[in-house]
């Protein structure tokens, strides 16, 4: 596992308007001492040395802790929003803003302790932060896949660069419903860096593997339901509006008394 803190490469920065911002609110969260990890386009660059724009600064936070972050800024004077109370809160001045994230609402991981567990240290705009771990930083970016952004690159590039400090173990624990998207996953990764394919351990490879047969010898689901909701809800909106499927996370209840 990591040690030493992690630091953005020296290039990088975000727009002059906008890092002083980003600055001061980093600074203020550390001084909360309220538990966040920082991820996003910070992260990967910390993680991996890639250097491109960013528009805003993403932050992890358990649910009440997000909570509790909206009212210390609030409470500085500070624009705050509940984006969605699923998942997205957001500290904002005028178009900048800094997004807290307790989950990913198309899946069913959410931030908890755990995350904090083994979270490396890392310095930007000076201030000390933790980073959302390779691990769970896989899994917050694997379901990102639509039309207008795939994040897909950004796993990539994650397994290239922190294959060893994954915890593969704990990341098909956390994907245990969408076990094929960590196979498509790994075998995009394959794909790509064909060079590269034993930093995805031969055991994983072999237990996706191994569940796949399985469901080959498996009759088809009688209940129709389309999934690609999980990637992209406006891209698959027809399949659930006109096309007869029931959503990946539908009412179950309601399933359950039409049996």
């Amino acid at each position: 596992m990591m040690h030493q803190p992690l630091t953005p490469p020296d290039e990088f920065s975000a727009p002059e308007s906008a890092e002083g911002f980003y600055a001061e609110v980093i600074r203020l969260m550390a001084e909360s001492e309220i538990p966040f990890l920082l991820s996003g386009t910070y992260a990967l660059s910390c993680y991996t040395g890639i250097v491109r724009p960013t528009k805003d600064v993403d932050v992890f936070a358990k649910a009440g802790d997000a909570l509790r972050i909206l009212s210390f800024f609030k409470e500085r004077g500070f624009d705050v929003q509940i984006v969605d109370e699923r998942w997205l809160y957001r500290v904002t001045r005028g178009d900048l803003f800094v997004d807290v994230i307790t989950n990913m609402p198309t899946s069913s991981t959410h931030v908890n302790d755990e995350w904090f567990a083994h979270a490396p240290e890392a310095r930007l705009f000076g201030t000390k932060v933790h980073l959302v771990p390779p691990t769970q930083f896989v899994w917050s970016k694997i379901f990102v896949a639509d039309r207008y952004r795939y994040d897909g690159a950004d796993v990539n590039h994650m397994i290239l660069k922190r294959s060893e400090d994954i915890d593969w173990q704990q990341l098909i624990s956390d994907m245990e419903l969408y076990w094929e998207v960590l196979l498509m996953a790994v075998l995009n990764f394959r794909f790509v860096y064909p060079s590269e394919r034993d930093l995805v351990p031969r055991w994983v490879i072999d237990e996706l593997l191994e569940r796949l047969n399985a469901q080959l010898e498996m009759p088809a689901a009688e209940k129709r339901v389309c999934r690609g909701r999980i990637f992209s809800p406006r891209d698959y909106m027809i399949d659930v509006d006109q096309w007869g499927f029931s959503e990946a996370v539908g009412n179950l209840e309601e399933d359950y008394a039409n049996r």
